[in-house]
């Protein structure tokens, strides 16, 4: 159950609209990010943080 919820949005000329991925990060999704975030609340962070990079 996920209780981190992450919104992020691209500026566009005519606009905005969400986005799924790190535009900043290449290859981090949002939905890592959440989820490390809620492993957070229940974990240390050192195993949290090799977790995180395992894909990177």
């Amino acid at each position: 159950m996920r209780s981190t919820e992450i919104l992020a949005y691209a500026m566009l000329q005519q606009g905005s609209k969400r986005i799924q991925n790190s535009q900043v990060l290449l290859g981090l999704t949002l939905f890592l990010l959440e989820a490390a975030l809620d492993r957070s609340h229940h974990a240390l962070h050192s195993p949290i943080g090799a977790w995180f990079l395992q894909p990177f």
